[in-house]
C-alpha cells in the first residue's frame, strides 16, 4: 500500500489512505462531533487561526480542521487517487 499525502493548507500534510469524510463545519452534528474530539483529545487544528472551512474526518477518530474548502480538499484527494500530479 502506497503512502499518499494530502496538502490541506499552509503546509500541513494528512495521509489520503487515512482519510473517512470530508464536510462542512457549518451544521449542528458536525459542531458537536468537534467540540467531542477536543474534548478526547483527537482535534488537530491546522487552521493557523483563520475560519475552519474543512473538516476531516479519520479512521483514527481523529478530527483535523482545515481552511480551505471541502471541495478543494476533496479535489486534491482525488488527483491523487487517479495518480496525477496535484498542481494546486
Amino acid at each position: 500500500m502506497d503512502i499518499q499525502l494530502i496538502n490541506i493548507g499552509f503546509g500541513n500534510i494528512v495521509s489520503a489512505n487515512r482519510v473517512v469524510a470530508i464536510v462542512s463545519p457549518e451544521s449542528a452534528p458536525i459542531k458537536r462531533i468537534i467540540t467531542d474530539a477536543r474534548d478526547r483529545g483527537q482535534l488537530v487544528d491546522a487552521t493557523y487561526g483563520r475560519r475552519t472551512r474543512a473538516v476531516i474526518i479519520t479512521d483514527s477518530s481523529h478530527i483535523i480542521l482545515s481552511a480551505i474548502q471541502p471541495e478543494t480538499v476533496a479535489h486534491r484527494f482525488v488527483v491523487h487517487r487517479d495518480g496525477h500530479e496535484d498542481r494546486n
